[in-house]
Protein backbone atom coordinates (compact mmCIF):
# COMPACT_ATOMS: atom_id res chain seq x y z
CA UNK A 1 0.00 0.00 0.00
CA UNK A 2 1.48 3.40 -0.76
CA UNK A 3 0.83 6.23 1.56
CA UNK A 4 1.65 9.72 1.04
CA UNK A 5 2.71 12.16 3.20
CA UNK A 6 2.24 15.90 3.24
CA UNK A 7 3.71 18.25 5.80
CA UNK A 8 6.25 21.00 5.47
CA UNK A 9 7.76 20.02 8.27
CA UNK A 10 10.23 17.33 7.93
CA UNK A 11 10.69 16.45 11.16
CA UNK A 12 6.94 15.06 11.25
CA UNK A 13 7.40 13.63 7.67
CA UNK A 14 10.24 11.43 9.13
CA UNK A 15 7.92 9.91 12.45
CA UNK A 16 5.26 9.36 10.78
CA UNK A 17 7.48 7.75 8.04
CA UNK A 18 9.47 5.60 10.19
CA UNK A 19 6.29 4.29 11.86
CA UNK A 20 4.54 3.40 8.46
CA UNK A 21 7.34 1.29 7.03
CA UNK A 22 7.59 -0.68 10.17
CA UNK A 23 4.11 -1.68 9.42
CA UNK A 24 5.39 -2.52 5.62
CA UNK A 25 3.90 0.20 3.98
CA UNK A 26 5.14 2.58 1.15
CA UNK A 27 5.67 5.90 2.05
CA UNK A 28 6.23 9.07 -0.10
CA UNK A 29 7.04 12.50 0.62
CA UNK A 30 5.62 16.28 0.03
CA UNK A 31 6.39 19.31 1.47
CA UNK A 32 3.88 21.27 0.09
CA UNK A 33 0.07 20.96 -1.47
CA UNK A 34 1.29 21.59 -4.85
CA UNK A 35 3.71 19.09 -4.89
CA UNK A 36 1.75 16.54 -3.25
CA UNK A 37 -1.14 16.93 -6.10
CA UNK A 38 1.76 15.92 -9.06
CA UNK A 39 3.16 13.36 -6.36
CA UNK A 40 -0.60 11.67 -7.05
CA UNK A 41 -0.83 12.30 -10.81
CA UNK A 42 2.85 10.21 -10.92
CA UNK A 43 2.29 7.49 -8.15
CA UNK A 44 -0.29 4.95 -7.28
CA UNK A 45 -1.49 6.68 -4.51
CA UNK A 46 -3.53 5.05 -1.80
CA UNK A 47 -4.11 6.73 1.02
CA UNK A 48 -2.95 10.53 2.06
CA UNK A 49 -2.17 11.92 5.56
CA UNK A 50 -2.14 15.56 5.19
CA UNK A 51 -1.31 18.46 6.92
CA UNK A 52 -3.57 21.55 6.60
CA UNK A 53 -1.36 24.30 6.84
CA UNK A 54 1.05 24.41 4.35
CA UNK A 55 3.09 27.16 2.41
CA UNK A 56 1.97 27.92 -1.33
CA UNK A 57 -1.34 26.14 -1.13
CA UNK A 58 -3.18 24.59 2.26
CA UNK A 59 -4.20 20.76 2.62
CA UNK A 60 -8.25 21.65 1.73
CA UNK A 61 -7.58 23.10 -1.59
CA UNK A 62 -4.89 20.19 -2.57
CA UNK A 63 -7.17 17.53 -1.08
CA UNK A 64 -10.20 19.19 -3.63
CA UNK A 65 -7.33 19.15 -6.54
CA UNK A 66 -6.43 15.71 -5.77
CA UNK A 67 -9.75 14.06 -5.84
CA UNK A 68 -10.63 15.25 -9.09
CA UNK A 69 -7.59 13.16 -10.09
CA UNK A 70 -8.07 10.15 -7.95
CA UNK A 71 -11.21 9.23 -5.08
CA UNK A 72 -8.42 8.34 -2.19
CA UNK A 73 -8.71 8.25 1.73
CA UNK A 74 -7.58 11.46 3.30
CA UNK A 75 -6.34 11.71 7.03
CA UNK A 76 -5.89 15.72 8.34
CA UNK A 77 -3.27 17.52 9.93
CA UNK A 78 -3.73 19.93 11.99
CA UNK A 79 -2.34 22.55 14.93
CA UNK A 80 -6.10 23.46 15.51
CA UNK A 81 -8.80 21.67 16.68
CA UNK A 82 -11.50 23.71 16.13
CA UNK A 83 -15.02 21.79 15.03
CA UNK A 84 -15.57 24.61 12.19
CA UNK A 85 -11.94 23.31 10.61
CA UNK A 86 -13.59 19.05 11.31
CA UNK A 87 -16.81 20.31 9.51
CA UNK A 88 -15.10 21.54 6.27
CA UNK A 89 -12.30 18.26 6.05
CA UNK A 90 -15.92 16.19 6.30
CA UNK A 91 -17.37 17.70 3.94
CA UNK A 92 -14.33 17.85 1.58
CA UNK A 93 -15.19 13.95 2.17
CA UNK A 94 -11.67 13.51 4.37
CA UNK A 95 -11.99 9.96 6.22
CA UNK A 96 -10.28 11.09 9.73
CA UNK A 97 -9.25 14.07 11.34
CA UNK A 98 -5.80 14.41 13.68
CA UNK A 99 -4.70 16.92 15.80
CA UNK A 100 -1.31 18.24 16.56
CA UNK A 101 -0.14 16.83 18.53
CA UNK A 102 -0.38 13.25 17.91
CA UNK A 103 1.08 9.99 18.96
CA UNK A 104 2.37 7.98 15.91
CA UNK A 105 1.33 4.84 16.98
CA UNK A 106 -2.26 6.34 16.97
CA UNK A 107 -2.45 7.77 13.46
CA UNK A 108 -0.93 4.30 12.08
CA UNK A 109 -4.06 2.86 13.68
CA UNK A 110 -6.01 5.21 12.39
CA UNK A 111 -4.56 4.37 8.68
CA UNK A 112 -5.27 0.68 9.69
CA UNK A 113 -8.87 1.72 10.34
CA UNK A 114 -9.63 3.26 6.87
CA UNK A 115 -7.64 0.93 5.32
CA UNK A 116 -9.86 -2.23 6.55
CA UNK A 117 -12.51 -0.23 6.08
CA UNK A 118 -12.01 0.43 2.31
CA UNK A 119 -10.84 -3.28 1.59
CA UNK A 120 -14.04 -4.45 2.41
CA UNK A 121 -15.16 -2.73 -1.17
CA UNK A 122 -12.26 -3.13 -3.12
CA UNK A 123 -14.13 -4.93 -5.56
CA UNK A 124 -13.56 -3.45 -9.49
CA UNK A 125 -16.46 -3.74 -12.33
CA UNK A 126 -15.69 -2.60 -15.43
CA UNK A 127 -18.21 -4.40 -18.38
CA UNK A 128 -17.50 -7.66 -17.28
CA UNK A 129 -14.49 -7.41 -16.02
CA UNK A 130 -14.36 -8.28 -12.18
CA UNK A 131 -11.02 -7.98 -10.01
CA UNK A 132 -11.68 -9.24 -6.49
CA UNK A 133 -8.16 -7.46 -5.23
CA UNK A 134 -8.75 -9.02 -1.84
CA UNK A 135 -8.69 -12.60 -3.46
CA UNK A 136 -6.16 -11.21 -6.42
CA UNK A 137 -8.17 -13.00 -8.62
CA UNK A 138 -9.74 -11.72 -11.86
CA UNK A 139 -13.34 -12.96 -13.37
CA UNK A 140 -14.15 -12.22 -17.19
CA UNK A 141 -17.65 -12.92 -17.32
CA UNK A 142 -17.80 -14.74 -14.16
CA UNK A 143 -15.10 -16.85 -15.56
CA UNK A 144 -11.50 -17.21 -13.52
CA UNK A 145 -8.59 -16.03 -15.54
CA UNK A 146 -5.49 -16.61 -14.86
CA UNK A 147 -2.60 -13.47 -15.17
CA UNK A 148 0.65 -12.61 -14.44
CA UNK A 149 1.60 -10.63 -11.10
CA UNK A 150 2.39 -7.69 -13.59
CA UNK A 151 -0.36 -8.54 -15.77
CA UNK A 152 -2.87 -8.02 -12.55
CA UNK A 153 -0.95 -4.86 -11.43
CA UNK A 154 -1.42 -3.61 -15.08
CA UNK A 155 -5.02 -3.86 -15.14
CA UNK A 156 -5.75 -3.22 -11.87
CA UNK A 157 -4.21 0.07 -12.47
CA UNK A 158 -5.79 1.07 -15.47
CA UNK A 159 -9.44 0.24 -14.33
CA UNK A 160 -8.71 2.41 -11.51
CA UNK A 161 -7.81 5.33 -13.74
CA UNK A 162 -10.66 4.38 -16.63
CA UNK A 163 -10.64 7.13 -19.01
CA UNK A 164 -7.58 8.70 -18.31
CA UNK A 165 -4.52 8.33 -20.89
CA UNK A 166 -1.40 6.84 -19.16
CA UNK A 167 1.91 7.31 -20.71
CA UNK A 168 4.31 4.51 -21.08
CA UNK A 169 6.74 5.96 -18.11
CA UNK A 170 3.56 6.43 -15.76
CA UNK A 171 3.03 2.41 -16.00
CA UNK A 172 6.45 1.96 -15.95
CA UNK A 173 7.14 3.72 -12.45
CA UNK A 174 3.53 2.52 -11.11
CA UNK A 175 3.71 -0.82 -12.04
CA UNK A 176 7.70 -1.65 -12.53
CA UNK A 177 8.61 1.25 -10.39
CA UNK A 178 11.82 3.73 -10.80
CA UNK A 179 14.33 1.36 -10.72
CA UNK A 180 12.92 -1.48 -13.42
CA UNK A 181 16.10 -1.07 -16.37
CA UNK A 182 13.36 -2.02 -19.24
CA UNK A 183 12.02 0.37 -21.61
CA UNK A 184 8.83 1.09 -23.19
CA UNK A 185 8.18 -2.48 -24.79
CA UNK A 186 7.76 -4.51 -21.69
CA UNK A 187 4.65 -1.80 -21.15
CA UNK A 188 3.37 -3.03 -24.83
CA UNK A 189 4.22 -6.50 -24.36
CA UNK A 190 1.93 -6.96 -21.35
CA UNK A 191 -0.89 -4.98 -22.50
CA UNK A 192 -0.43 -7.34 -25.85
CA UNK A 193 -1.18 -10.83 -23.35
CA UNK A 194 -3.40 -8.97 -21.03
CA UNK A 195 -5.77 -7.79 -24.02
CA UNK A 196 -5.73 -11.26 -25.02
CA UNK A 197 -6.57 -12.46 -21.45
CA UNK A 198 -9.87 -9.96 -21.58
CA UNK A 199 -11.16 -12.05 -24.65
CA UNK A 200 -13.98 -10.02 -26.44
CA UNK A 201 -13.53 -6.91 -23.97
CA UNK A 202 -9.93 -6.84 -24.94
CA UNK A 203 -10.92 -3.70 -27.20
CA UNK A 204 -11.60 -1.75 -23.73
CA UNK A 205 -7.61 -1.16 -23.60
CA UNK A 206 -7.49 1.76 -26.04
CA UNK A 207 -3.58 2.89 -27.66
CA UNK A 208 -3.40 6.74 -27.17
CA UNK A 209 -1.14 7.42 -29.96
CA UNK A 210 2.40 8.36 -29.39
CA UNK A 211 1.83 8.44 -25.38
CA UNK A 212 0.46 5.07 -24.13
CA UNK A 213 -2.48 3.57 -23.43
CA UNK A 214 -6.72 3.85 -21.26
CA UNK A 215 -9.42 1.49 -20.59
CA UNK A 216 -12.08 3.68 -22.35
CA UNK A 217 -15.43 2.81 -21.00
CA UNK A 218 -18.51 4.95 -20.44
CA UNK A 219 -21.30 2.97 -18.09
CA UNK A 220 -24.67 2.16 -19.99
CA UNK A 221 -27.76 4.42 -18.91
Amino acid sequence: MNILVVDDEKLIRDVIKEYLLIEGYNVYEADNGINSIEMVKKNNIDLVIMDIMMPKMDGYTACKEIKKIKDIPFIMLSARSEEYDKLIGFDLGIDDYVTKPFSPKELVARVKAITKRNSKEKVLEIAGIKIDDLAHEVFVDNKLIELTPKEYDLLKYLIENKNIALSRENLLSNIWGYDFYGDDRTVDTHIKTLRSHLGEYRDLIKTVRGMGYKIEYKKKD
